[in-house]
């Protein structure tokens, strides 16, 4: 297999976001006086946008339109405000990126969470390693539509099938599948080893510096 470039996930895959983004969302349903959740329940409350996770996080008898929207108001605002406090690159993610880039492979980031963060966050975190960084813009064009995967392997110049997906969800390996790239699934991050193999992985990773393997076969 010869792999020519990389497309990584980002919450969860290149970054621990979970207490930034619980730490946020639990201030929301503090100030609307409903009950907020331990850390570990968001990490099934991520991975299909900020919107989906307000639904998510919010008791089903509060989830109308209109509660929905305010609190996804609120929860943009105060996320805007503390999502690089505690959030911070897995161990071994700067180490893969540097040896990756040694080996002249084109690398993205392509995340369900809104584009302004997802650039913001690769800019502060992992400067100088991505050749294209891609958040949510269009609900349409959500993972696990493949239609941004795509298009940041052509901007690349490779086929598809020379593109590494990698992501920690059952949504990455979908996404994977569906633009017919190879789908690496990681076990550090927020979802089980069960649901990335259910959904399609091709191999999983136990530290990001295991994917050197990989490419050595």
């Amino acid at each position: 297999m010869n792999f020519k470039a990389a497309i990584f996930d980002l919450d969860g895959t290149l970054v621990n976001s979970l207490d930034d983004l619980a730490d946020a969302m639990n201030s929301v349903l503090s100030r609307r006086g409903l009950p907020v959740h331990p850390r570990e329940a968001y990490r099934y409350f991520v991975g299909r946008g900020i919107r989906n996770l307000v639904h998510n996080a919010l008791p089903e008898a509060a989830r109308d339109d209109e509660i929905i929207a305010e609190c996804y108001q609120l929860m943009m605002d105060a996320y805007s405000r503390n999502y690089v406090v505690k959030t911070r690159p897995y161990d071994g993610i700067t180490d893969l990126l540097g040896e990756l880039k040694s080996r002249g492979m084109k690398l993205g980031v392509l995340s369900n969470k809104a584009d302004e963060f997802t650039k913001n966050i690769v800019q502060t975190l992992t400067p100088g390693y991505f050749d294209k960084v891609v958040g949510f813009t269009t609900e349409a064009l959500k993972k696990p539509n493949p239609a941004a995967a795509l298009q940041i392997s052509e901007s690349f110049g490779v086929q598809p099938d020379e593109v590494l997906y990698i992501g920690d969800s059952g949504v990455d390996m979908q996404t994977a599948q569906n633009a017919g790239m190879y789908g690496v699934g990681v076990l550090w991050g927020f979802r089980t080893k069960e649901e990335i193999v259910s959904n399609g992985a091709k191999t999983t990773l136990a530290h990001p510096l295991d994917l050197m393997e990989l490419l050595k076969n």
